[in-house]
């Protein structure tokens, strides 16, 4: 008897062993996920806001391929961006309460209109309902000398919060966010 448990065990282990093996791992994504975070320093603790989204990059199309002016956009690439206050703020003038939502954008071709709504976990815009934005503001579409690539989120620290700055191709759009 206690043989067949232990070849039962054995057979039990290798079987086991080669399901590890036959695992299947993606490659690299084409749109890698990356995370913005203010303050942004590592050692601090006490995270104000962080974005985590996906970083599509141009690979010689136009920037309005790919976030059409005037319709809503995902702000990147994949699910859609997703943005959380670890307390309430005030974005874009408006306030709004500490927790995590979806980021839309609409681009146009002197301001954007940035949105913050509800719905999470979303697959890009195709999903997007109107009727479950929190906010949306305008935020001031600049140009910049410098192209970027990959399409990125950054956060500039101001006097009472920050910056958060969308930036691809040569278009900056800023949204401040007092805290």
């Amino acid at each position: 008897m206690k043989r067949v448990i232990t070849m039962s065990l054995l057979v039990f282990a290798v079987v086991f062993v080669a399901q590890l093996h036959a695992q299947d791992f993606s490659g690299l994504d084409k749109s890698p996920m990356d995370v913005a975070a203010y303050p942004s320093n590592y050692q601090e603790s006490s995270k104000a806001v962080k974005v985590t989204y996906s970083r599509p990059q141009l690979k010689g199309r136009a920037l309005s391929e790919l976030a059409k002016p005037g319709e809503v956009w995902r702000t990147g690439a994949n699910e859609a961006t997703e943005i959380t206050f670890y307390k309430d703020v005030v974005f874009g003038g408006k306030e709004v309460k500490a927790g995590t939502y979806s980021l839309f954008t609409i681009p146009g071709a002197g301001e954007w209109t940035v949105i913050l709504n509800k719905n999470l976990n979303q697959w890009g815009a195709y999903s997007y309902d109107m009727g479950a934005d929190v906010v949306r503001v305008t935020a001031k579409a600049t140009m910049d000398n410098k192209t970027l690539e990959e399409f990125s989120i950054a956060f500039k620290k101001v006097d009472g919060g920050a910056h958060m700055v969308i930036g691809w191709d040569k278009t900056r759009v800023a949204v401040p966010i007092m805290m």
